[in-house]
């Protein structure tokens, strides 16, 4: 009896001393041996491998399936984050996570998991390797950070002092990279672990310096990363779990060579856990994840619904001559909405950018071309209100989660069908009501077969009204005479006193 009393203190004592602060204590970045470092290198073991332990859970349940309700110092507490039932829908709590990891996910206003989440997570709070078919804005970027913070929590609570990274997550772009660094930051808040971006464009030596003061979880684009691998800045020989993002796109993209050689630098496959996301699973794709991961689980989201439920489309029947005028007009009535309107090529960015604000409407623009550091100022700016209208390339097709987007303009559609879901679902997001208007003209209407296919269903055409037809006003004058924002060009004088244009 009183063996029994103590160990039951004793399981509450390691509760409270590894669940109950409001910032749990970083991992302690201390350096070992290669003879010190554990050899597990990898996946967390099955519960047929370790007896007693809750299916991949970083915590053990309690009586009632509820994870262990301590109190934080503030007041909060995993019992208060108890959502009712719905049919169909899973809770997060029923995942029976630790509460560090619960209250992140709590003060994100997550309640009941995505299809994706739902699917995936259990198999890999257990440790399993993963294929998951799931296309951007559906969740997958929670199934791996949750998973990995986790694991992080897992870790610590036995003791361990692992080298670091313990988590490596691949991306295709440097706005993927980034949104995954802050969904983490977010997810992980009480977790007290690292989560460091690495992608190009950006100082080099800050991330550097990031680098080499540990972190738990690196997100990084494959050319950034492989420098920094080169350099010495890390070492990824102790990785437990490897996360490839949008692995369709690194295909696309030409990156597969550059990730097969970060691979390389991990644990084998069988010491760590694999986790391969992907909008579309070709073969291509299932010969990767045979090389990268052994008897992966599959599992597919439903495909992303578009033109129903949260998001109106609207198709105009436009002639080139018409579509900056119908864009215009739209903007102006509606002054006051978020609009990202999407071009395919950089430079028509950057001229309907600048047409939009001879007339007076202010917008941000974003394309390859833009230096890394102004595009997350533009984003922020654009994000914070600051900037109503943001005009891009599809480098804002995904990965981009910014609320409040009233309007998404495809002013040219898409060359793949797959970029126009992309693209819309940048709107009418999280339940929000979106719209999503596309414009049709003699070059672009080619592509509507294809995207109506696509889709399942045709789009509604309309044709604009008197008053989005209406007559541009003039250009606005800038200082000296310029309506496009250029200075006015600098004279001198000739013999005489009559100026001449410097040439």
């Amino acid at each position: 009896m009183i063996k029994n009393f103590l160990q039951q203190a004793i399981h509450h004592l390691k509760k409270f001393v590894f669940t109950g602060r409001k910032n749990p204590t970083p991992v302690t970045h201390t350096a070992v041996t290669d003879d010190e470092q554990q050899a597990e290198g990898g996946r967390p073991r099955s519960p047929r491998r370790r007896k007693g332990r809750n299916k991949g859970a970083a915590i053990a349940p309690l009586s009632g399936g509820s994870t262990v309700a301590t109190s934080t110092e503030d007041g909060w507490r995993p019992e208060d984050f108890i959502v009712p039932p719905q049919d169909s829908k899973s809770r997060f709590h029923d995942l029976l996570l630790p509460p560090p990891l619960m209250r992140g996910i709590y003060e994100q206003g997550f309640e009941y998991c995505t299809p994706i989440q739902d699917k995936a997570l259990p198999a890999v709070l257990a440790g399993k390797n993963l294929i998951g078919k799931a296309n951007t804005g559906t969740g997958k970027s929670a199934v791996f950070l949750l998973t990995i913070f986790a694991r992080i929590l897992e870790i610590r609570a036995v003791g361990e002092q692992p080298r670091l990274p313990l988590a490596l997550v691949i991306a295709p772009t440097r706005e993927l990279v980034a949104q995954i660094a802050k969904d983490g930051a977010a997810l992980g808040k009480y977790c007290g672990a690292r989560v460091v971006a690495v992608y190009g464009g950006a100082e080099l030596q800050e991330q550097e310096r990031r680098l080499r003061q540990g972190a738990e979880v690196v997100a990084a684009t494959p050319g950034r990363l492989l420098d920094f691998l080169q350099r010495g800045a890390l070492r990824l020989d102790h990785c437990r779990i490897l996360v490839i993002d949008e692995a369709d796109r690194m295909l696309d993209m030409g990156f597969i060579p550059d990730v097969r050689r970060i691979v390389g630098q991990l644990p084998k496959k069988e010491t760590r856990q694999t986790m391969l996301f992907s909008a579309t699973v070709s073969d291509d794709v299932r010969r990767l994840a045979a090389q990268w991961c052994i008897e992966p689980e599959y599992v597919e989201a439903e495909p992303e619904q578009v033109a129903q439920g949260s998001i109106e489309q609207r198709l105009y029947l436009v002639s080139g001559q018409e579509k900056f005028v119908v864009l215009y007009n739209f903007l102006r009535l509606h002054p006051d909405r978020r609009a990202l309107i999407f071009a395919n090529m950089k430079s028509e960015v950057h001229s309907l950018a600048q047409r939009l604000a001879e007339r007076g409407i202010d917008c941000a623009e974003l394309s390859g071309d833009v230096p890394q550091d102004k595009r997350e100022r533009r984003l922020e700016r654009f994000r914070s209100g600051g900037a109503k209208i943001l005009i891009a390339t599809d480098v804002a097709g995904r990965g981009l989660h910014i609320d409040q987007v009233s309007y998404v303009v495809n002013y040219t559609l898409p060359n793949e069908a797959e970029d126009y879901v992309h693209r819309i679902g940048r709107t009418g997001r999280a339940g929000a009501a979106g719209v999503a208007i596309s414009f049709a003209d003699e070059e672009g209407a080619f592509m509507l077969p294809e995207i109506e296919n696509y889709i399942g269903h045709s789009l509604p055409c309309i044709t604009p009204d008197e008053e989005l037809l209406a007559a541009l006003p003039p250009k606005i004058e800038k200082s000296g005479g310029e309506a496009s924002g250029k200075p006015a060009a600098r004279t001198r004088r000739r013999r005489g006193g009559r100026p001449s244009p410097r040439r």
